[in-house]
Parts: structure tokens; C-alpha cells; sequence
């Protein structure tokens, strides 16, 4: 099952690579990861998509927390949350291609973002399903590059993750 686990974490040199070494020692993955400081210069917080099972999930939590730099953890999943991912789709447009493209994202509610003769850079965002739709209703030979951020997550309603 995949689980959506936000830390808040100081911002110190090393301490990204500390909590990567956590997951790659214990044969743990990591689906996709951002790190970005929080209103408080000192912290940060990292958001980390990864699967297993409830016992797997509750003993990364474990080592995550002893972890010096470590100030908070959060399974997100564990409650109502909301989840986004941005997408760069750089695209092939050419000819009658151009408005089918144009049609596929202004349904997706993406965005335009650069033009040229010969292509379009697309911008998307939404959960991770969305994109996976989005390129699966492209022609594959379309598409020249695609650069994803991985998901970032909050909790909804009152539930704040918070020193």
C-alpha cells in the first residue's frame, strides 16, 4: 500500500542524505521525495511516497524519529490529506497535432507554458493518477520529455504538521 510520510527535519547539511541512508540500508524505497524549508528557515520538510505494509510503514516511522535531525513524523495517509504533484511534458505539435494537444490539456486542466513551431511544454498538476492519465492519453511518440516532482502532501481540515 503506498504511504505518504512528512517529516519536518533541520535544515543542516547531510541531513537529507542521512534520512535516504535509513531507507537504502533497510532495503526500503523511495517512490518519489521533496524536500523544501518551511516558514522556519531552520526547518524543512520532506515528503517521502513509499509502499508496505502497516508494519513496514510503522517501523520506517520508528527509525525515522530516532533519527537526530528528525523533528516530527507523519504517515499522511493515516487521516484525510491532500496530495499534488506538478508535471513538465514537453510534446511534439505539429500540424493537426497541435489542437488535439491543445484539447487533451485543456481537459486535463493543464497549462500551456511554452511554444514553438515544433512543440509545446505543458504544465500539469494534480495526485499522481491524473498524470499518469494525462500520459496515457498521449500518443507515446509524442512525447519528447517528461520531468516530475514527486508528490507533496498536507493534511486537511485542522490537522497540522507543526514543531
Amino acid at each position: 500500500m503506498k504511504h505518504i510520510i512528512a517529516l519536518l527535519i533541520e535544515n543542516e547539511p547531510g541531513a537529507l542524505s542521512r534520512v535516504v541512508a535509513l531507507f537504502s540500508a533497510r532495503g526500503y524505497n523511495i517512490e518519489s521525495l521533496t524536500v523544501a524549508p518551511t516558514e522556519d528557515a531552520s526547518l524543512s520538510r520532506m515528503t517521502i511516497v513509499t509502499t508496505g505494509s502497516d508494519e513496514v510503514i510503522e517501523q520506517i516511522t520508528k527509525h525515522l524519529n530516532r533519527l537526530i535531525e528528525v523533528v516530527k513524523v507523519v504517515d499522511l495517509t493515516e487521516g484525510n490529506y491532500t496530495e499534488r504533484e506538478l508535471m513538465l511534458i514537453k510534446v511534439r505539435a505539429v500540424g493537426k497535432e497541435r489542437e488535439e494537444m491543445k484539447r487533451t490539456t485543456d481537459i486535463f486542466r493543464g497549462r500551456i507554458i511554452d511554444v514553438t513551431e515544433k512543440t509545446y511544454t505543458i504544465e500539469l498538476t494534480g495526485d499522481a493518477s491524473k498524470l499518469d492519465a494525462f500520459i496515457d492519453a498521449l500518443d507515446r511518440s509524442a512525447i519528447l520529455e517528461t520531468v516530475r516532482t514527486g508528490a507533496s502532501g498536507i493534511g486537511r481540515g485542522e490537522r497540522i504538521l507543526r514543531v
